[in-house]
């Protein structure tokens, strides 16, 4: 019999990303020549937590900085756009790029805007926040942003005892779009333990695709003897996608994460059977491709797929190239 892989799908781009590399993109297209040697587009940190996605883009001729700070003030007088990643920002780094006057193109995935969103309202209704996420990710950092003396963030179940709230004080529970469900269900049940009267948003903050791929990969993993995640180490569903699929294959079998092909250990697939693959939610499907080929090579020549959801999410270009669709400067 003939070795397997045992794709996921879903997998890979979800709306979000897809929008974000969709917006860098259609500012490249349109942009004219250079403006004394100025770029025709920066991007604050990476669009997207995919090496290969910023790598391609870069080629392009986006620049990609850390901060503001790093572009000249010539590229705003010359209004260059400069595009506000997937991860969104905090309201400081608006407030910069305001007082330089830029042209800025805020790609920030719209389910990460209603966490902004509802931080706002919480506050304005007098709320204590609990947030869940991981210290120093782009998008935890611009959640917190918004309101830093009353978003208390937490990571673990341990941190819950730090966590000091009367009766009295109004709390509610937020986390971060690309967390696993199961990742959070034990520090949810702990701080309801400890704050009972804790509200919790009407829907979970935790993205669609990221449940919906960790639900696939699940089923991928029951069906095989080792798992690999397709993402780099930076994409915290890339990650939590590999912790799940962990989880799933349990003594089995190990799960491994590679950025593409080049990464994989032929090692890894001594004595396995089957190959699960996924991808998380900021891979482009050809780095996939390139899993597949290089496990064919090594005899895994059956390929099926496990389909658990149909994903027709969409989401329309930012407000600032919908109303400049040949992108102005």
């Amino acid at each position: 019999m003939a070795k397997r892989i045992v794709l996921a799908d879903p997998r890979g781009f979800c709306a979000g990303v897809d929008r974000a590399i969709l917006t860098v993109q259609t500012i490249l297209k349109a942009a004219s020549a250079r403006v004394d040697g100025l770029p025709p587009v920066y991007v604050r940190r990476q669009i997207v937590h995919n090496r290969h996605v910023v790598e391609d883009l870069a080629a392009q001729g986006a620049v990609f900085v850390q901060e503001l700070a790093e572009i000249p003030d010539e590229a705003a007088a010359a209004g260059i756009p400069i595009v506000f990643s997937a991860h969104g920002v905090s309201p400081q780094v608006k407030a910069e790029a305001a007082r330089r006057g830029m042209h800025v193109v805020d790609a920030t995935c719209p389910l990460v805007s209603k966490v902004h969103r509802e931080v706002l309202r919480f506050v304005r209704e007098g709320y204590e926040i609990i947030y869940i996420g991981h210290r120093g990710h782009d998008e935890a950092v611009g959640v917190v942003g918004e309101d830093p003396v009353h978003v208390h963030l937490i990571e673990h179940e341990a941190d819950v005892d730090s966590l000091d709230f009367r009766p009295e004080q109004k709390l509610v529970l937020l986390t971060q779009t690309t967390l696993s469900i199961d990742e959070t269900a034990g520090t949810i049940a702990a701080l309801k333990c400890r704050f009972p009267w804790m509200k919790e948003p009407p829907s979970s903050d935790i993205c669609y695709a990221t449940s919906n791929r960790q639900a696939a990969v699940k089923l991928v993993a029951e069906q095989s003897d080792s798992v690999v995640i397709v993402g780099s180490a930076n994409s915290s569903n890339s990650v939590r996608l590999m912790e799940v699929a962990q989880g799933a294959l349990g003594e089995r079998g190990r799960a491994h994460r590679v950025d593409d092909a080049n990464e994989l250990d032929p090692s890894w697939f001594d004595g396995v059977e089957a190959v699960g693959i996924s991808s998380g939610a900021s891979v482009p499907d050809e780095l996939v491709a390139g899993v597949i080929e290089a496990l064919r090579a090594q005899g895994f020549t059956d390929v099926s797929t496990v389909e658990t959801i149909k994903e027709n999410m969409h989401f329309v270009l930012p407000a600032e190239l919908r109303r400049k669709p040949s992108q102005a400067r």
